[in-house]
Order: structure tokens, then sequence, then C-alpha cells
């Protein structure tokens, strides 16, 4: 797929996958507004984009973990002038750790930006992809959206919830032309691990580059979800096999915290 002449909204742009992607899009011809909290890592990214493709890119800062966030997003793209093209829902964060100990604040900001502020952003840009009949959705899943993990008990729950929604809602707007398609990593070379801490990571780390060529891979076939890497796949897919406790056995002795 090109996208000369369009415009994608990228997440959680700031670093990791998703400036990765941003430099993609750019490579394939979109115009660019990178949103995430972080407004000096953009505004760098934002210049090399420039220099590099001779993109237009936007830099809009904001926290989407916060209710709300959605509509005043929606607002500023309006502000700008700007039909989205492509929405990269990106932004996310997990917690390792027993969910007695968790902090209820940082577990309802985990479900607000993974859940909730993915479906909002989905909800108000897509109506305009479905009229003009083109038009694409990449939410960012997790290959821990395909089993139950103890321990990372509500991030993997907000990852299956991902999943689950965006293979529904590709076959719902498919025959409108537009492709929404779920990606999920397995462990990856990103700051995700700065919040989430290393217990929560399994098997060797991919490279940002390699799941945004899975990602464009999926989405050039029209697919409605893609691990990234053959190991994770294999991983993932056959929890799906494999007797309940066991896999919930195995995720307890990897992800566990010992006392």
């Amino acid at each position: 797929m090109q996208f000369t002449g369009q415009t994608t909204l990228i997440t959680g742009a700031s670093s990791g996958i998703g400036a990765a992607y941003a430099k993609e899009f750019a490579a394939r011809g979109a115009d660019l507004v990178l949103v995430a909290r972080g407004e000096e890592p953009m505004q760098r990214l934002a210049e090399e984009i420039r220099s590099q493709y001779g993109r237009k890119v936007e830099v809009i800062a904001g926290d989407l973990g916060v209710p709300g966030a959605a509509d005043w997003l929606a607002g500023r793209v309006a502000e700008l002038g700007l039909d989205i093209d492509v929405l990269v829902n990106n932004a996310g964060f997990g917690l390792h750790g027993e969910l007695v100990e968790a902090d209820p604040a940082r577990l309802t900001a985990m479900v607000q930006l993974n859940c909730v502020a993915l479906v909002d952003l989905t909800r108000r840009f897509l109506p305009g992809m479905v009229a003009r009949r083109r038009g694409a959705v990449i939410n960012v899943a997790s290959t821990a959206a395909y089993q139950p993990v103890p321990h990372l008990a509500v991030y993997a729950a907000t990852k299956a919830f991902v999943l689950s929604f965006t293979e529904a809602l590709h076959a719902e707007v498919k025959p409108a032309g537009v492709r929404v398609l779920a990606i999920s990593p397995g462990a990856t070379e990103t700051q995700f691990f700065e919040v989430a801490g290393d217990k929560a990571a399994f098997g060797r780390r991919r490279d940002v580059r390699q799941v945004v060529a899975s990602t464009m891979q999926a989405l050039d076939r029209g697919r409605p979800s893609r691990i990234d890497g053959v190991l994770n796949a294999i991983v993932a897919n056959s929890s799906r096999f494999a007797p309940r406790r066991m896999v919930l056995a195995m995720g307890n002795r990897t992800f566990g915290t010992i006392k």
C-alpha cells in the first residue's frame, strides 16, 4: 500500500514502535500526526522525517490515558483541518506484579489507555475512512492477548480485548474498503520494560523494524491480525490448544515473582 497524499495519525509516537511506524509511513508517502506525552522527542523525530522524506508532520503532545482524551485529540486534528486516513493505535503500557499489590489508579489508567482511548479514537476517525472508502486502522495488541497471563493479568486482558475488537471490526468495515489490523508483538526492544519491568519479558526481544515490517506485510495482504515473529506465533498459537491449567501454570512460573 502507498499513502501519498494521505495522513497517518500515530499514538505513542515519541519512541520505539511508534517512531518506527512514523518513518515507514513517511517512506510510503504519508503526512503524519504524531501524538504522545513527550513533545521534545516527537519534535526531533518530526524534523528528521521532514528532512529525510519531505513529508508534513504535526506534533500533538498530550496524555491519552485520561478520560476525554479522544475528544480533545479529535478537536485538535479538526483545528488543523486534517482528515485522518490511517490511524495507528500504538500507545499503551503494562504493569507486572500481583493484582492485590497494584496501584488501583495505575490499573485504571492502563485500561483507559490500552482499551478506552483506542476504541474512542477508532470511533472518531473510522467514519471518515468509511465515507471515503479507503483507509486503515492498526491496533497494537500483544502475544499476551492469546492467553491469560498471571502477574500480567490486567495487561494481558486489555490486549485480548484489543485483539477481539480489531478482528470483529475488520469484518465490519472490509466491504467499505477500509483495512483493520491487529499486530501482536512479543518482547521488543522498546521502553515498555522500563515501566513493566524486565520480568514482563519472555523470549528474545525483536527489533522495532521487524514489528513494523510484519505490520505492513499483513496490512498489504488485508489480514485481520498478525503475530510478529515465527517463534512468537508458535508459542502464542500453541497456548490456544494446550489445557488451560497448563497454560496458567506455565505463566505463573514464567512471570511470577519469587518471595
